[in-house]
């Protein structure tokens, strides 16, 4: 397939360019503001996908389909998630918020994979938009979560896990008094469940909750490593590409 990245920051273009690549997606070209994009639209065959900012050096990226009739379908990069509705009525299949995680990334390609271009127009699930729109506050979130031990189910109350995480494909969380379960689910089904003014994503392997962080200390390559109360399992390593959102988060 063919794709191209229209994004105003080098370093992130870059780094997506690199990332596709680990999933085998080749980039034909990078853009960096509305008005290269209109140009190269207007002197080439369009791509079959897209990955766009919103927010360029020139404008918002929405100001190019006023000019070009896109049919390419679209993954949405971005730091800013209230223009979900607009990114809504394009060819719209994803709208990931940056800093853009490797495994939504990867989620995303799959689902453009699979949708293939056997649809006109590729519609943005209205369900992920209201996910997005939605104040955290007026939200349900999951107040409690069973894992299966032997014959029994056990209930494990969402105030009492100090993190959940990810170990040889399977997922596990880990409570307040030392035990760890697995689950029949994924970190990513997790997302959606988890009120995000307790639960972070340090990295690809971990939530943690804030109300059970005993320590913070500085790690290499500019990282955060995290130590619970009682999880000593493994190193819980806040990504790079996270510690910023994190520090904000904290406060």
């Amino acid at each position: 397939m063919k794709t191209i990245i229209i994004e105003d920051e080098k370093p992130a273009a870059r780094r997506l360019n690199r990332l596709l690549s680990e999933l085998n997606v080749d980039v034909a070209v990078m853009l960096h503001s509305v008005g290269e994009a209109i140009q190269w639209f207007q002197e080439n065959e369009h791509p079959d996908l897209i990955f766009l900012d919103i927010q360029l050096s020139d404008g918002l990226s929405f100001e190019i389909f006023d000019v070009i009739e896109v049919k390419s379908a679209i993954i949405f990069t971005t730091a800013y998630d209230e223009y979900a509705l607009q990114a809504f009525k394009l060819n719209s299949i994803d709208y990931l918020l940056k800093p853009i995680d490797d495994e939504e990334l990867e989620t995303a390609v799959k689902k453009y994979q699979n949708f293939g271009l056997q649809k006109a127009k590729i519609a943005l699930d209205f369900d992920d938009v209201k996910k997005l729109l939605i104040n955290p506050v007026d939200r349900e979130f999951k107040k409690r979560f069973t894992a299966r031990v032997g014959q029994h189910i056990k209930i494990i109350n969402a105030d009492e896990v100090e993190c959940f995480y990810s170990e040889n494909k399977g997922t596990y969380v880990a409570t307040s008094d030392g035990r760890n379960y697995l689950l029949e689910t994924t970190l990513e089904n997790l997302e959606d469940d988890l009120n995000p003014k307790s639960f972070f994503r340090v990295s690809r392997k971990f939530y943690v909750n804030v109300n059970f962080i005993k320590d913070i200390v500085s790690y290499t390559n500019s990282r955060l490593q995290i130590k619970l109360l009682k999880f000593n399992e493994q190193e819980i390593i806040v990504s790079r590409e996270r510690v910023k959102d994190f520090k904000l988060w904290l406060q």
